[in-house]
């Protein structure tokens, strides 16, 4: 009778495997970078920083008619930083990147629970930050809905950083952390070459005081493309208060950026963004910050601007124009140049900040795994010696950086093929 029921269970887990699909997948990504000036001006003194670090991650997923269930543990490694004996992780890297259950509800509704990455348009204001070996998420929860072209998402967030703290006190202050957030995209496709987003989120922020700061962020993403021509634009105010219950008063971002494919082998770009800097009094400020979106993509990949900095100063204008060429069928070269200002003086009344030169080579070998290559160059104006405190004359001649980046993505197992 019990080999019975074990052959019946057997059939049964079978014909449940049968009728889901199981997906087993990895990534090994190393990546060498020499930093001579990567994120602020480097003193002539300083040595220039070389090291490497690699990601590697293993990521599950399991999906039926009626849920899915991803898991993705990663773990980031910093070349040297173990004794080789040691039995244990010092820096405690390792991590569960995401752990997340989908839920179908039926009539285009679903609900998707835990850690998980909220990634929306360009990622302006909410990205996946993937160029980041620890990458960006949110525990959450998640009302979606999507039908003939039209997409609602609804999250909501309560954070801890202590089980049975009396008085639910948040501490944790780094990069804008929230104690509470609320977030509505509602994103349309009008036509094949047009589609509209909005956006808009309530952050509070605790961080150890018991009252809250709610920060509102509200705007559109548009986005259009009609044979070789594309355009999208963005445009986003905040207002509210900041940490600390800082108000915030006329803060904005506009951005407008096009693109032209010349040819199959030649891809144009030209843009410009507005942040506002911060042009009140004390307890105030008029400064846009972009949250927590993939700010390495915008504004220069030497993140000199609102990667963990440029907070609450004097704003950015940033003008920039790109080409991308496709050197073969799986090769292609990256040029952007950026111009920088800010949209509020600096005290001694200056704006130019200076200009940068971004390169990117990109090559897949066959197997399926690719190598990146990247060097920019900031070419600083005065403004940018004032901003970042560094005088012309204790500066280094030149700031740098380069890089390079090994991607490997291994298809382990997919019960679906």
């Amino acid at each position: 009778m019990k080999k019975q029921y074990l052959i019946l269970g057997f059939l049964l887990g079978c014909l449940q495997f049968a009728q889901a699909q199981f997906t087993l997948d990895g990534e090994f990504r190393p990546r060498t970078e020499y930093l001579n000036g990567f994120g602020t001006l480097i003193p002539d003194s300083a040595e220039p920083d070389f090291f490497t670090v690699t990601r590697a991650r293993l990521n599950a997923g399991y999906s039926t008619e009626s849920y899915k269930v991803y898991l993705s543990v990663q773990d980031i490694l910093l070349w040297g930083e173990n004794p080789q004996i040691i039995h244990t992780d010092q820096n405690n890297r390792f991590d569960l990147f995401q752990a997340w259950a989908e839920l179908s509800l039926g009539g285009g509704w679903s609900t998707k629970l835990g850690r998980q990455v909220l990634s929306y348009d360009d990622q302006r204001i909410l990205g996946g930050l993937d160029w980041a070996q620890q990458g960006r998420n949110h525990d959450a929860a998640l009302i979606k809905y999507s039908k003939d072209g039209f997409a609602l998402d609804f999250a909501l967030a309560f954070n801890q950083d202590n089980i049975g703290a009396p008085g639910n006190l948040y501490s944790t202050t780094p990069l804008f952390s929230y104690k509470t957030m609320q977030m509505l995209h509602l994103n349309k496709k009008f036509s094949t070459s047009f589609s509209g987003s909005l956006l808009a989120m309530n952050t509070g922020y605790q961080n150890g005081t018991p009252g809250v700061s709610n920060l509102q962020t509200i705007g559109t993403h548009l986005k259009y493309n009609k044979g070789s021509f594309g355009l999208a634009a963005n445009a986003f105010i905040q207002t509210g208060e900041r940490q600390g219950g800082v108000e915030v008063k006329g803060a904005y971002d506009v951005s407008l950026d096009l693109s032209f494919k010349a040819s199959d082998k030649v891809g144009l770009g030209a843009g410009v963004e507005v942040l506002s800097g911060n042009d009140a009094g004390a307890g105030e400020t008029g400064a846009f910050f972009p949250l927590y979106g993939t700010n390495h993509k915008f504004n220069g990949f030497m993140d000199y601007f609102y990667v963990g900095n440029h907070g609450n100063t004097v704003g950015l204008v940033d003008i920039h124009a790109s080409a991308n060429f496709k050197l073969g069928e799986k090769s292609s070269l990256m040029v952007q140049a950026l111009n920088f200002r800010g949209e509020q003086e600096l005290p001694s009344g200056e704006k130019s900040l200076g200009t940068e030169v971004d390169l990117v080579f990109k090559k897949t070998f066959n197997g399926g795994y690719t190598l990146v290559l990247g060097y920019s160059q900031m070419f600083a104006s005065d403004g940018m010696y004032e901003l970042k405190g560094v005088t012309e004359a204790a500066a280094a001649d030149i700031q740098n950086w380069g890089w390079a980046m090994l991607v490997i993505k291994p298809k382990f197992l997919n019960t679906a093929n």
